[in-house]
């Protein structure tokens, strides 16, 4: 295979599934967020590569369509390539199969270079192309993350809670997946249970740390009634961390 694409293999574990026993949404965000460290570091630019620089990846955006929901002790093959450059955003992309080849997701994800002293953002194109100078870009199965609007000001609001210890990364930040994690919990069982995600769009706005105050403001689409939008903010200087988008499919069969 190509180095510039990099396989592995997930099988679902009973703690990655819901209560429907269908891989759960932000379980399938931690299986891209992980194989995106581990090729990250094959190509020899990890997160310990660019610290030595005084450098840290930061992932702004993120995208996927979802075409079938896998089952506890399923197997899948997620593959993901890095696409180039757009801007000052570093582009990578993902394909997740059954070992057979049929389909069951595609994503995309844009990610930030920041200096870590002046938390500015670095050009990716000259700082990959020293660590892999056959960098190269490939067509995407499917668009990349935009800027998703914040939920209304009159949206519903969830109780307030805090920002626990096993929320956090290596960074001390809160891991990109629990925002996912901490809005899919806000829906009922009911709705959980009778409905599917088809499609995720998040937009990672700013850092939270730990024991902060958190709230989730939701609302249903004016336009579309399948998409669900929510922006998180820390309550003490109501600061917007993320937003985040999710299509609704009604059943339960896929």
């Amino acid at each position: 295979m190509d180095q510039l694409q990099f396989e592995k293999e997930y099988r679902v574990h009973v703690y990655e599934t819901g209560p429907d026993g269908k891989l759960n949404l932000y379980s399938l965000f931690n299986y891209m967020q992980d194989i995106a460290s581990d090729h990250a570091i094959k190509l020899g630019f990890g997160r310990d590569d660019l610290m030595r620089d005084n450098r840290f990846w930061v992932l702004s955006r993120i995208y996927a369509i979802i075409n079938k929901w896998p089952s506890w002790e399923d197997t899948l093959i997620v593959k993901t390539w890095p696409n180039g450059t757009d801007k000052l955003f570093a582009l990578r992309n993902y394909e997740v199969k059954y070992p057979d080849g049929s389909h069951i997701a595609s994503g995309t994800s844009s990610w930030l270079i920041l200096d870590l002293t002046t938390k500015k953002v670095q050009r990716p194109d000259s700082i990959l192309s020293q660590y892999n100078p056959n960098l190269h870009t490939e067509s995407s199965p499917i668009r990349y993350a935009t800027k998703i609007d914040p939920a209304p000001e009159n949206s519903q609001v969830s109780a307030i809670f805090r920002i626990k210890v096993s929320d956090l990364d290596v960074n001390l930040h809160t891991n990109n997946v629990r925002y996912l994690k901490w809005v899919c919990d806000s829906y009922d069982l009911d709705f959980v249970m009778n409905n599917r995600p088809q499609s995720t769009e998040i937009n990672y706005l700013a850092e939270s740390r730990f024991d902060e105050e958190i709230m989730i403001r939701s609302s249903v689409d004016t336009e579309n009634e399948s998409f669900y939008n929510h922006s998180i903010f820390r309550t003490n200087d109501n600061k917007e961390l993320c937003r985040i988008r999710i299509e609704w499919k009604k059943g339960n069969n896929n």
